[in-house]
């Protein structure tokens, strides 16, 4: 049985080193694969050192997926992630949001029961006006990243 990878911590950037403590992949496959996988621009700083971000990390943990467990060439995992990317970007055009990574929280009929029954504060309208623009601001934060990508 395959040990399974470490949590992914809640940072910014990653070293090469520590992309490749988190998804198993040795330092010289992760540069090669930036070769083959166009999705793949860790950010480089001084003296050409890689850093990388925490999407890039999932994106490596899938690509690892693609190729040592579910058997794929390299060829097809760059098929397979391209279709991923299309039907995510699909998806967030339908207005679904993404929540990969993201652990759901079990609760229970009655907590949700006590919500729906709550009456809202009377300033309810204009917290979620305000939270309706910040939704906005982030979807359109979100396309800009993307877009460079």
């Amino acid at each position: 049985m395959e040990k399974a990878l470490p949590a992914i911590p809640a940072k910014r950037y990653f070293t090469i080193g520590e992309v490749s403590d988190l998804c198993g992949v040795k330092p010289h496959v992760l540069r090669y694969w930036e070769q083959e996988f166009t999705q793949l621009r860790p950010m480089k700083r001084r003296g050409n050192r890689r850093y990388y971000q925490h999407h890039e990390v999932l994106m490596i943990r899938r690509i690892r997926d693609l190729l040592y467990d579910q058997g794929f060439t390299i060829s097809g995992a760059r098929n397979k992630l391209q279709e991923l990317v299309q039907m995510e970007r699909d998806k967030r055009r339908a207005g679904e949001v993404m929540l990969e990574g993201v652990e759901v929280i079990e609760v229970e009929d009655s907590t949700l029961e006590d919500f729906e029954d709550s009456t809202p504060p009377p300033e309810s309208d204009e917290v979620s006006e305000k939270l309706l623009l910040v939704r906005r601001e982030l979807f359109e934060i979100r396309d800009l990243l993307s877009a460079n990508h």
